[in-house]
């Protein structure tokens, strides 16, 4: 070999030497950065560290629920497609819980079963809050398989992923609306389910699969069967604001509130021929503050190879004339009420029996109807003051990208970039507080 050669095979040997040293170097680099730290965080279990999958979680009661784990120091992952979720509300939680490792978001929509296998695939859950779901009563008589299929069949998508993960707790978030119309009051979780609409048949064929599902496995499963909820965050972080082309099928509360802000004319109450003192549907309203409780309190006690069913309501019934007389309290405006006739898919009278929960979990709904109302209007004044003509969560710019791989799950956790698999476009964001 002559002089030559061996020189130039001694600058090439150096010129890998280098290049080897600086990817070692990027690599340290990046290892080191936040955004691979935190992957890292929601992909292994963590001694001592909780991760709650949470569905819907961009949704009314799921981002109560996700604020609610991250103040307890639970590891969070959302999964929301945005339909009904509200972007404003996982912006809202980041800005809270900026440290790496605590919350993500993930876009994605449960009905496609190779986003949820790869969920599942790239993050290490430890339990499951699925909250996400369709939830208007009367829409479901009018689209009725949109609901089994966004309920029914999401949930079997969902059970299956775990099963296949090993992800061995489910809390799982149902409804009063599985026992229809009950010939006697209060509802307690031996009442015969007889769902009398397609939300409430949809919820208990999702029911019957976990049931059915946790007697050939280990899971640990939690049911909850809740009533009809209202209220926001009492230190003002969170709350309900229905956008418009949802307020017809909205929950009173929201109505109510649109009334008293000049939002909407007036209030709609659909019957008023029912067969309750006052003529006008009788509800249990729990407070969401009241209802989140509950689900960490299942959580804290889901034990492997068992179910629990629990009824999460006050146990007390008020009337919608009571519920309006109390928000006009609330908030100090004498809102105008229009009679019209009843809703598809309503029933009379609907209350619970607490008493099961409270005595096996220790858990007690703490807020009246009365409180419950005062503390979301606050929230509802806070908000108006910001830029959110009559949405929620203020008027925010997002940016959005198309994606042709529909499959394809983007995350992001706080301080990343705006980039949430949906559309290419910047434009002005609606966002709404409904469940997902």
């Amino acid at each position: 070999m002559d002089y030559a050669e061996l020189k130039r095979r001694s600058s090439t040997s150096t010129r890998l030497l280098l290049l080897a040293g600086i990817a070692a170097i990027c690599f340290f680099i990046f290892r080191s950065s936040s955004s691979f730290s935190t992957s890292v965080k929601f992909s292994q279990h963590e001694q001592g560290v909780t991760h709650v999958l949470v569905t819907g979680g961009a949704g009314y009661i799921g981002s109560h629920a996700s604020l609610r784990l991250l103040k307890d120091a639970y590891r969070v992952t959302i999964v929301d497609n945005l339909s009904r979720g509200n972007m404003g509300a996982v912006k809202a939680l980041q800005e809270l819980f900026p440290e790496p490792g605590r919350l993500q978001f993930i876009y994605a929509d449960l009905g496609d079963a190779a986003a949820v296998n790869k969920i599942f695939s790239l993050n290490a859950f430890d339990a499951v809050m699925h909250f996400a779901a369709v939830a208007y009563v009367g829409e479901s008589t009018q689209e009725p398989l949109r609901y089994y299929h966004n309920i029914t069949s999401n949930t079997l998508l969902l059970v299956k992923a775990m099963a296949a993960h090993g992800v061995k707790t489910l809390i799982y978030s149902s409804t009063c609306a599985t026992y229809g119309e009950p010939e006697k009051m209060p509802i307690t979780e031996v009442t015969p389910q007889a769902p009398i609409n397609p939300y409430g048949k949809a919820k208990k064929m999702a029911e019957d699969i976990i049931l059915d599902f946790s007697k050939t496995s280990d899971m640990a499963v939690m049911i909850l069967r809740y009533f009809n909820v209202i209220g926001s965050d009492p230190e003002g972080r969170l709350g309900e604001a229905p956008r418009p082309e949802l307020r017809e099928q909205g929950r009173i509360s929201g109505a109510c509130f649109d009334a008293a802000r000049g939002i909407i004319p007036g209030l709609k109450i659909r019957g008023v021929d029912y067969t309750t003192p006052d003529g006008t549907c009788v509800r249990d309203y729990i407070d969401v503050t009241d209802l989140i409780d509950a689900h960490v309190k299942a959580l804290e006690h889901a034990k492997p190879s068992k179910v629990g069913i629990y009824n999460v309501g006050t146990g007390k019934g008020s009337s919608v004339k009571q519920f309006v007389e109390a928000c006009k309290k609330a908030t100090g405006v004498d809102i105008k009420i229009d009679y019209l006739s009843r809703r598809p898919g309503d029933y009379a009278e609907v209350y619970s029996d607490p008493s099961k929960i409270r005595r096996e979990l220790n858990w007690i709904a703490r807020y009246s109807l009365e409180e419950s109302l005062a503390i979301a209007w606050r929230w509802q004044k806070l908000d108006s003051k910001a830029d959110v003509g009559d949405s929620g969560y203020g008027v925010v710019d997002v940016w959005l990208k198309k994606k042709e791989d529909h499959a394809s799950v983007h995350g992001t956790n706080s301080g990343t970039s705006e980039d949430f698999g949906g559309w290419r476009l910047r434009r002005r964001a609606w966002f709404d507080s409904l469940d997902t």
